[in-house]
C-alpha cells in the first residue's frame, strides 16, 4: 500500500505543472479515504449465516488466521505513514504554488494584456504611416525624375543632341510607367504627364524626321508615272556623307538612327526606306537588263542613279543581276548602314546592326523577285545545258556570301540558294510545263489544216541509242534465237510490208506536231536524271490525256456541224492510237530503270482513242442518216405517182439525197482511208435504198403508170448512186470502187430486184422466185412478194395462180 501511495505521489509531482489546486486536493482526499477503508477492513470478516450451504460446485478458499491478518495490516500501515506525511507536505506546497499562479494570472489579465494591446495598435499605425510615407517619397522621387528628364530632354533637343534627348525621353517614359503601375494611388497629374510625354515624343520624331530627310533624299518621278524603264532612269538616291561645319546644321547619320532606335522607331523608318529601295532601285535592276547603277561622289553627298545601255533582248543572266544588286548593297553599307548603334540604354548596352535589320525587312521580297524574274528564266530548256547552270549556282553562293559578310544575311541557307541548287527539279517542272503549254496550243489550233500520210511515207522518228548491255541485251539475244528456231515453222508466204501500217488518209498538221512533241520529250527523258525522266514520261501521258479531254470539248460545235472535221478528228484519233501501240516499247529500255518494269507503256490508252474517234464519226453518220430520212419523208410515201405533184416531190427527194451523198463524197474524198470511206458512203446509200424499198413495198395499189415512174426513180438511184463513191482525187482510180458498190451497200441487190418486179409480168416474177431458190427469193420474203403482186396486178386467176406459187 505504501508503494501504491508513493507511486501516486510521484505521479502528482510529475504532473504538478499541469494540475490545479482542486484536482490535487481531491486526489489526496480520495487517497486518505482509501487508507481508512483499509484500516477498517483489518478486523475479522463476516461469518457465514447459519442454515445456508455453499453453492454447489463452488470451491471455498481455506480460512486465514485472524492474527496473521492483523500483523500484515500493521506492517503495511507503518510503511505507509511516512509516505502519507510526505504527501501532505507536498499538498501544502502545491496549494501555495497554485495560489501564486492565480495571482500572476490575474495580474497578467488585468495589466499586461491591456498594455500589450495598446502597443500593438501603436506599432500597426506607425508601420502603415511608414509605408504611406515611403510610397509618397517614391512617387515624389519618380515625379522629380520625370521632371528632370523632361528638362534635360529640352536642353539636349535645343543643342540637337538627339541621342541624349531620346534617352531622357525614355527615362521619363519609364518613370511615368512606374507611377501608373501604383495600384490604389491615383494622381490626376499622371494624365497630364502622359499627354506631355506624347507631345514631346512626337516633337522629337518630327525633328528626327526632318534630319533624316536631309540625310537621305529620294528624287523620284511623279507618282502617276507607270513603272517603266523611263521612270527607273528618273529615280535617284542622295546620301549626305558628312555634317556641316556648324554643329546646328545637322547631326551625322549615326546619331539620327541611334535616336530612332532608342525611341523604337528605327524598324518602321527602315521599313519605309526598304520599300522605296525595292520599288525604285532593286526591282528595276532585276526587271530591266539595260539598267546599270551609277554612283557619283561629291563633297558632302553621294548620288545613286541609273544609266541605260543597249537593251538585251534575252533575259538577263543571274550572274549580272547578282553583281548589280551586290553593288547597290555595298553602296548602302558604305555610306549609310555601317554605323555602330550602342549605348541605347543606361542600364545595358544594346547593339543594333543596321544592315541586318534592313536585310530582315527586304530579303524575303527581294529573293522572291530574284527567283521569279531571274532564276526561273535562266532554267535550261534542254538537258544538255544543265551543266552550264553550275556557273549560276556558284554565282548564287558567292552573292549570298558577300551579303553575309556585309551582315545583310544571317548564316542560314536561304530559299534563293536552295532554288538554284534544285535545278534538276525546276528543269523538269519547267520542261513539263512548257510541253503541256505547247501541246494545249496545238490542240486548240484549227483542225482543217491537214497533211497527207500514207504507208510509204516515213515518220520522222528520233534516232535512239543502242540499248545498254546486261539483261536487256540478253533478252534480245534470246528472242533472236527463238526467232531463228521458229523459222522452220513459218509459211513460205510473206506478209506485206504495209500490213501494220496506217492506211493513207489526212490528219491535222497540229496532231503530227503533237506526236513529234511527244517523241522529242521522251528522247529528252532518256538523257535526264531519274526524277526528271519520270516527270517527262508522265508529262507525255498527260499530253494524250489532255487531248482526250480538250479536243472533243473545244471543237465540239464544229465536229457536230462539219462532216469533214469529224472525219479528220477520226483520223487524228486513229493516228495517235496507232503510235501509242509502239511508243512505250520504243523507249522502254532507254528510260530509267523504274519505268522499265512494264510501266513505260501507252497501250492502255489505245482503246480510249479509238473509241473517241469512232464515236465522233458515228455521231456524224447519225446526223447524215437523219438528213437522208428527212429528205425522203417529203416523197409522200412514193404513192400515187400518176399525180404530177407527187412525182415531182418524190423526184426532188431522190435528187436531194443524191446531192447530199455526192457532197459528202467530195468532203471526205482524200481524207478518210479508202476502206472507211467506202463503208461510210455505202452505209448512207444503203439507208436511202432501204427507206425507198420499205415505202414502195408498203404500197397497196400501184398502177402501171405508178410502176413506170417508180422504176424511173429507182433507175436514177441505181445509175447515179455508184457515182458517190469517189474516195480518191483521180477519177480513173475511183471506177474500181464504183463497181464494188454491192460489196458496201447491203440492199443494192434488193433494190435492183425491186426494179425488176416493177417492170415484170406475173410469169417473170414467178420465174425470178423459182420456188424460193431464185434471186428474188434471196432478197424478199414471200409476204413482201405477194404484197407487191397484189399491189401491181388486178385480182385474176393468173394472179391467184402466181400467188399460190410464192411460198
Amino acid at each position: 500500500m505504501a508503494a501504491a501511495a508513493g507511486s501516486l505521489v510521484a505521479a502528482v509531482l510529475a504532473h504538478s505543472g499541469r494540475l490545479d489546486k482542486e484536482d490535487l486536493g481531491s486526489r489526496i482526499a480520495r487517497l486518505s479515504r482509501r487508507v481508512e477503508e483499509l484500516k477498517a477492513g483489518a478486523g475479522p470478516g463476516p461469518r457465514p449465516r447459519p442454515g445456508r450451504r455453499a453453492a454447489r460446485g463452488v470451491t471455498v478458499p481455506p480460512r486465514v488466521p485472524q492474527g496473521e491478518v492483523c500483523n500484515v495490516i500493521t506492517k503495511k500501515y507503518s510503511e505507509f505513514l511516512p509516505s502519507l506525511q510526505s504527501a501532505e507536505e507536498l499538498v501544502a506546497q502545491v496549494e501555495r504554488l497554485a495560489g501564486s499562479i492565480d495571482a500572476l494570472r490575474a495580474r497578467i489579465e488585468s495589466e499586461v494584456q491591456r498594455d500589450l494591446d495598446v502597443a500593438v495598435a501603436e506599432f500597426t499605425e506607425l508601420k502603415q504611416q511608414l509605408e504611406r510615407d515611403t510610397l509618397v517619397l517614391s512617387i515624389l522621387k519618380k515625379l522629380q525624375e520625370f521632371d528632370t528628364a523632361i528638362k534635360e530632354y529640352n536642353t539636349a533637343l535645343l543643342e540637337k543632341k538627339y541621342v541624349a534627348a531620346a534617352q531622357q525621353l525614355e527615362k521619363a517614359r519609364r518613370s511615368l510607367k512606374t507611377l501608373e503601375s501604383r495600384k490604389g494611388f491615383e494622381l490626376k497629374i499622371l494624365k497630364a504627364l502622359g499627354t506631355e510625354l506624347t507631345v514631346q515624343t512626337q516633337n522629337m520624331l518630327y525633328h528626327l524626321g526632318e534630319e533624316w530627310q536631309k540625310l537621305v533624299v529620294w528624287r523620284l518621278p511623279p507618282s502617276k508615272a507607270s513603272s517603266s524603264l523611263e521612270s527607273a532612269l528618273a529615280s535617284e538616291l542622295h546620301l549626305c556623307t558628312v555634317p556641316s561645319e556648324e554643329g546646328l546644321a545637322g547631326p551625322p547619320v549615326a546619331s539620327v538612327l541611334q535616336a530612332f532606335a532608342v525611341l523604337g522607331e528605327l524598324h518602321s523608318k527602315l521599313k519605309t526606306f526598304g520599300q522605296l529601295l525595292l520599288k525604285h532601285i532593286l526591282k528595276p535592276l532585276i526587271s530591266y537588263s539595260s539598267l546599270r547603277p551609277l554612283v557619283e561622289e561629291q563633297s558632302d553627298v553621294v548620288i545613286l542613279r541609273f544609266k541605260s545601255e543597249e537593251p538585251n533582248l534575252d533575259n538577263t543572266s543571274p550572274v549580272e543581276v547578282f553583281e548589280k544588286i551586290k553593288q547597290i548593297l555595298e553602296f548602302l553599307h558604305k555610306y549609310l548602314l555601317n554605323v555602330p548603334l550602342e549605348g541605347v540604354d543606361d542600364k545595358k548596352e544594346c547593339r543594333v546592326i543596321l544592315s541586318e535589320l534592313l536585310g530582315d525587312i527586304i530579303w524575303e521580297e527581294l529573293s522572291d523577285c530574284l527567283i521569279q524574274n531571274c532564276l526561273v528564266n535562266s532554267i535550261p530548256t534542254n538537258s544538255s545545258k544543265l551543266e552550264q547552270y553550275v556557273e549560276v549556282i556558284k554565282s548564287t553562293e558567292e552573292f549570298e556570301k558577300a551579303l553575309k559578310n556585309m551582315q545583310f544575311l544571317k548564316g542560314d541557307t536561304t530559299n534563293l540558294l536552295k532554288y538554284a541548287r534544285n535545278v534538276n527539279s525546276h528543269f523538269a517542272n519547267k520542261k513539263c510545263q512548257d510541253v503541256i503549254v505547247a501541246a494545249r496550243k496545238l490542240m486548240t489550233s484549227e483542225i482543217h489544216n491537214t497533211v497527207k500520210i500514207s504507208p510509204d511515207s516515213s515518220v520522222a522518228l528520233p534516232r535512239l541509242p543502242d540499248p545498254g548491255a546486261g539483261d536487256h541485251l540478253k533478252m534480245e539475244k534470246t528472242s533472236k534465237l527463238l526467232h531463228n528456231e521458229m523459222m522452220i515453222l513459218e509459211n513460205d508466204s510473206k506478209l506485206s510490208q504495209h500490213t501494220f501500217s496506217l492506211p493513207a488518209c489526212r490528219i491535222s498538221s497540229s496532231v503530227e506536231e503533237l506526236m513529234d512533241l511527244a517523241y522529242q520529250t521522251l528522247l529528252e527523258a532518256t538523257a535526264s536524271t531519274d526524277q526528271c525522266c519520270i516527270q517527262l514520261f508522265y508529262s507525255v501521258r498527260n499530253i494524250f490525256q489532255l487531248f482526250y479531254d480538250v479536243v472533243p470539248t473545244y471543237h465540239k460545235e464544229n465536229l457536230q456541224k462539219l462532216p469533214q472535221l469529224a472525219a479528220i478528228h477520226h483520223n487524228n484519233c486513229m493516228y495517235i492510237a496507232h503510235h501509242l501501240l509502239t511508243l512505250g516499247h520504243q523507249f522502254r529500255y532507254r528510260l530509267t530503270s523504274i519505268l522499265c518494269d512494264g510501266t513505260a507503256t501507252f497501250v492502255d490508252m489505245v482503246p480510249g482513242f479509238r473509241r473517241l474517234g469512232m464515236e465522233c464519226f458515228l455521231a456524224q453518220m447519225r446526223v447524215q442518216k437523219g438528213e437522208i430520212l428527212e429528205r425522203l419523208s417529203s416523197a409522200r410515201n412514193f404513192s400515187n405517182m400518176d399525180d404530177e405533184e407527187n412525182y415531182c416531190a418524190a423526184n426532188k427527194a431522190i435528187r436531194q439525197v443524191l446531192h447530199q451523198l455526192k457532197r459528202l463524197g467530195k468532203v471526205w474524198q482524200d481524207v478518210l482511208p479508202v476502206n472507211v470511206y467506202c463503208k461510210a458512203m455505202g452505209t448512207l446509200l444503203n439507208t436511202a435504198l432501204t427507206e425507198i424499198v420499205t415505202r414502195i413495198t408498203a404500197l397497196e395499189d400501184i398502177s402501171a403508170e405508178d410502176a413506170d415512174r417508180l422504176y424511173s426513180l429507182c433507175k436514177t438511184m441505181v445509175e447515179e448512186g455508184p457515182q458517190v463513191f469517189t474516195p480518191l482525187p483521180e477519177e480513173d482510180k475511183n471506177k474500181k470502187y464504183q463497181e464494188e458498190v454491192p460489196v458496201y451497200v447491203q440492199k443494192w441487190m434488193t433494190f435492183k430486184e425491186l426494179m425488176i418486179i416493177l417492170q415484170a409480168n406475173l410469169q417473170e416474177i414467178v420465174d425470178q422466185w423459182a420456188d424460193g431458190k431464185g434471186p428474188l427469193a434471196a432478197e424478199f420474203s414471200p409476204v413482201e412478194v405477194k404484197s407487191l403482186i397484189r399491189a401491181l396486178f388486178q385480182n385474176t386467176e393468173r394472179r391467184a395462180a402466181a400467188l399460190a406459187k410464192i411460198k
